[in-house]
């Protein structure tokens, strides 16, 4: 039976999947799933693995950059209700991997814990937060989380305390294909405070950096000790553009596409910054976009 064949109710091959990024820019891919269960989730990977075939976990997409011609392999979506249900017991609350950080932190916030607050304003679901230990000045995700449960690329299903993780700035030992769910430990804080904190924070990022309705996403890490966005203003690239790609004008560590933009644009833009920064400044910068 053919892959498409069995996994009919969650599968369509040929998928666009530019509209589930940031960016919406891109290409078709090759195979796109939605599964429904822990149970679905895993068959599939335990047949995209007998077969060779590249999986990759697609999330919140502020992250991802799909290029032009597409993704070959399997793109899997967590956004069905079995990855994304939030629990709160005593100081800790427990996410699936596919549940939105945002609302992760507001609900941590309503049963006053602190801890996730300083994140407000991060795109994307827990899975990928923790893959990329999402943080900002205020902390990282990391610091916080307790237990995980992480699905392997073969489809076994393995539970991760905290003295098997790996936390530093934007990596995790968390890189097996699929986060299911994490547990935080957190502190108790007056939910009042919290929301007042939570607000000021809010309006602190909404006005300093573009939002996904720019079609916009950050491109580069920080180096040791500097800020991309100041570098790349340093280098007089703020509001450079490729096509209908431009440097943002609001922050410069990010790039916003135009009505028209290609993910050509986007790449080539890419390119030209990190060049001109190592020329201009002899910074190398390291993506933090993932390119597919």
């Amino acid at each position: 039976m053919s892959l498409a064949t069995e996994f009919k109710e969650i599968l369509k091959p040929q998928a666009p999947i530019a509209e589930r990024t940031w960016f919406q820019t891109g290409g078709a891919a090759e195979y796109f799933a939605e599964p429904q269960s822990v149970e679905q989730l895993q068959q599939l990977v335990q047949r995209c693995h007998s077969e060779g075939l590249t999986v990759r976990v697609l999330g919140g997409g502020s992250n991802v950059l799909v290029r032009d011609e597409g993704v070959s392999g399997m793109v899997i979506s967590l956004a069905a209700p079995a990855f994304s249900a939030i629990g709160v017991s005593g100081h800790s609350i427990k996410a699936g991997g596919g549940a939105v950080l945002a609302e992760v932190i507001s609900e941590s916030v309503r049963h006053g814990l602190a801890g996730l607050d300083p994140l407000v304003g991060i795109p994307g679901v827990v899975g990928g937060a923790l893959h990329g230990n999402a943080g900002s000045r205020g902390g990282d995700i990391g610091q916080w989380t307790c237990a995980a449960t992480v699905m392997t690329r073969t489809g076994e299903i393995v539970s991760r305390n905290r003295e098997e993780m790996v936390f530093a700035y934007r990596k995790s030992s968390l890189d097996e294909l699929v986060i299911l769910d994490a547990e935080f430990q957190l502190e108790e804080d007056s939910p009042e405070q919290l929301t007042k904190r939570l607000q000021k924070q809010w309006i602190i990022k909404k006005a300093s950096q573009p939002m996904a309705d720019e079609r916009t996403g950050c491109i580069f890490k920080n180096p040791r000790g500097m800020s991309a966005g100041m570098l790349i203003d340093q280098a007089g690239l703020r509001g450079a553009s490729v096509g209908e790609a431009q440097v943002s004008q609001k922050h410069a560590n990010f790039i916003v596409a135009g009505a028209g933009a290609s993910s050509a644009d986007v790449l080539k833009l890419i390119d030209t910054v990190r060049s001109r920064v190592a020329e201009r400044l002899g910074v190398e910068l390291e993506t933090e976009l993932e390119i597919w």
